[in-house]
């Protein structure tokens, strides 16, 4: 039987939405106020879906404390109060879009829990503004 526990998480980080090759007038035309040079944030949600076989001694899917773990050293650590574009070394040449933050957290989570797990990903950038990603 498979069941899926999920842990939330929260980061601030700034960004900026921009392709160098592009000059602003097509970076606002296409990222809008995102563009701008100046950068800005997001007080992002975070939430890590792990689904998988309950072990019959423990109960557990996975121990929410390794899974708490793990999110703070790859993800709250070398993200929360960054400049993504900046600061992030994922992002030096990735544009940090909701899109691609999710999947570079997705990756990374995938490098750090094993095969036997399934995992979904799912940021919000604002409220209103989510994006989920699982691998496929």
């Amino acid at each position: 039987m498979k069941v899926t526990v999920s842990r939330k998480a929260h980061f601030n980080a700034a960004h900026r939405l921009y392709r160098s090759e592009w000059d602003d007038a097509k970076n606002l035309e296409v990222f809008g106020k995102c563009s701008y040079p100046n950068y800005h944030g997001h007080n992002y949600e975070l939430i890590v879906a792990v689904t998988g076989e309950i072990d019959p001694e423990t109960g557990f899917v996975i121990d929410l404390k390794i899974l708490k773990d793990i999110i703070k050293s790859e993800v709250e650590d070398p993200f929360d109060h960054k400049n993504l574009n900046l600061d992030v070394s994922e992002f030096a040449e990735l544009n940090p879009t909701a899109e691609n933050i999710c999947v570079v957290i997705y990756n990374k989570m995938r490098k750090k829990l094993g095969p036997e797990f399934e995992i979904e990903v799912t940021l919000y950038e604002t409220p209103r503004n989510f994006v989920s990603y699982n691998g496929k």
